[in-house]
């Protein structure tokens, strides 16, 4: 479909309908405020909105949509901006919609054990509130203390905890969206089973903002453990981590987490980690344990001596300050990465355990083969490793794409998938044919074309671009 960019008839309707003197509610032209909101923490080439609305209600959400879809604007929903995949720039121009200013904790219900929240509300914020009252909502992506709940809805985010807890799919009872022609849709349940019809909900996790917009989510709560144990297991070969984690999962060991550095990493980190990691060691696995107080000492013991058998050396981190210190240097890694070159590029790949090991030692192959240098680390217990390639000179990054051909191709032939938690956004929307045969492919647009006939919600992402008139 044709989409038109942002005319003064169309601001004027806007400014019309939200009301411009609606106390908190701001329309931002101005090219140094639009400016920023060109671009998220991805590689994808930023782009200045023509208008950016801060939403601060429901109302607001609705009254730009239905502007919008009339005049065949494009919107960009936007939360914290902090995804990997260019999910949230506005590659067509437009409107970014922004939900940052809704953020409200609207309810936590012990006795039920759910909590309803707008999207604006920061993922470690909702973790502080619901824990002082003895629960726990596991999804923990590594950027929590800045990323939101609309945004990790959007993404179907992840994280460290998704090994024994799942994603955020698994926590999403009911979602309240508002569809691209400012329609509001009740989706899901407030009870923790239900099967009602076709499972909606669901399917607008992971969407990316292209189907509707998120503007309430009931979330499922657990109650919190009274434990947490941490073990560093130090391996002399990266394929000593599929060993060692097919030994924990085969004898019962549910751990929370199961990281994992590769060589390249672990020398970015060896001078913060609270210990002293050997020359001789190729790869860590960083496991935690959470359970009632009885049983954690005996998993603990149990864990240890698993990995031990694999081959590692195995160490326990002593109190919560080391413990607080390695998840620090493991949340901090992207970021490490990042200052060590001029330019990074991270995948989300996942493969099947098993693989793990073999698929680390291709990327460095791959890396050396084209003339750039990796690192990997990730999520060992579900198969989630982010493939890193760092370079200094512009002129390198066709080799970079060629990389990127070659790992998504090994990526394949182990069976496994594109993207674990980061989405396919713009940055993997020319791949998505690698994985999903055109028949599904094209299902998928059709659902797009279901709850966005105009095709204005987040233009460009999650489907490569067609040729001109193919819409």
């Amino acid at each position: 479909m044709a989409r038109t960019p942002l005319s003064g008839t169309a601001l004027d309707a806007l400014k019309l309908a939200l009301g411009r003197e609606r106390p908190g509610l701001s329309l931002e032209t101005d090219q140094d405020v639009c400016a920023s909101y060109a671009g998220d923490e991805s590689d994808v080439a930023p782009a200045v909105p023509d208008l950016v609305v801060r939403a601060k209600s429901q109302a607001d959400v609705v009254a730009t949509l239905r502007v919008a879809n009339e005049r065949r604007v494009p919107v960009t929903p936007r939360a914290a901006g902090t995804g990997k995949s260019g999910g949230c720039v506005p590659i067509e121009g437009g409107i970014v919609l922004s939900l940052e200013g809704m953020r409200d904790i609207v309810e936590i219900d012990r006795e039920d054990a759910i909590a309803v929240v707008e999207p604006g509300v920061v993922t470690a914020q909702l973790h502080e509130a619901v824990e002082a009252l003895g629960l726990f909502y596991a999804p923990d992506p590594n950027s929590l203390a800045t990323c939101t709940i609309g945004g990790n809805v959007a993404e179907n985010a992840a994280g460290p905890r998704t090994y024994k807890y799942g994603v955020t799919r698994d926590w999403v009872l009911g979602l309240t969206i508002v569809t691209a022609d400012g329609s509001v849709l009740e989706l899901g349940t407030r009870t923790h089973k239900g099967v009602t019809g076709y499972d909606l909900c669901s399917l607008m996790v992971g969407s990316e903002g292209t189907l509707g917009v998120v503007t309430r989510a009931t979330l499922r709560l657990a109650p919190k453990a009274e434990g947490i144990v941490t073990l560093v297991a130090l391996l002399t070969s990266s394929s000593q981590i599929a060993t060692s984690v097919a030994k924990l999962a085969a004898n019962g060991i549910s751990a929370r987490c199961l990281e994992l550095f590769d060589e390249r990493t672990l020398d970015l980190v060896r001078a913060d980690a609270p210990f002293p990691i050997p020359p001789a060691t190729r790869a860590l696995l960083l496991v935690e344990l959470d359970g009632d107080t009885a049983s954690l000492e005996r998993a603990m013991e149990r864990a240890g001596g698993l990995l031990t058998d694999a081959g590692a050396e195995v160490l326990v981190a002593q109190g919560g300050s080391d413990r607080e210190r390695l998840w620090a240097v493991r949340r901090e890694l992207s970021r490490a990465l990042r200052r060590s070159a001029r330019a990074k590029i991270s995948e989300d790949v996942v493969v099947p355990r098993g693989h793990l090991g073999a698929l680390i030692d291709a990327s460095a192959r791959i890396g050396e083969r084209h003339g750039l240098r990796s690192a990997s680390y990730g999520h060992a217990g579900d198969g989630n490793l982010h493939v890193n390639f760092l370079w200094d000179d512009p002129a390198d990054v066709p080799r970079v794409r060629a990389a990127l051909e070659d790992l998504f191709g090994e990526v394949m032939a182990m069976r496994g998938t594109l993207s674990g938690e980061h989405g396919i956004g713009a940055s993997k929307s020319a791949w998505l044919e690698r994985e999903q045969a055109p028949s599904v492919i094209e299902i998928q647009r059709q659902l797009k074309r279901v709850f966005d006939p105009n095709g204005i919600l987040n233009p460009g992402k999650i489907f490569a671009p067609r040729a001109h008139g193919s819409c």
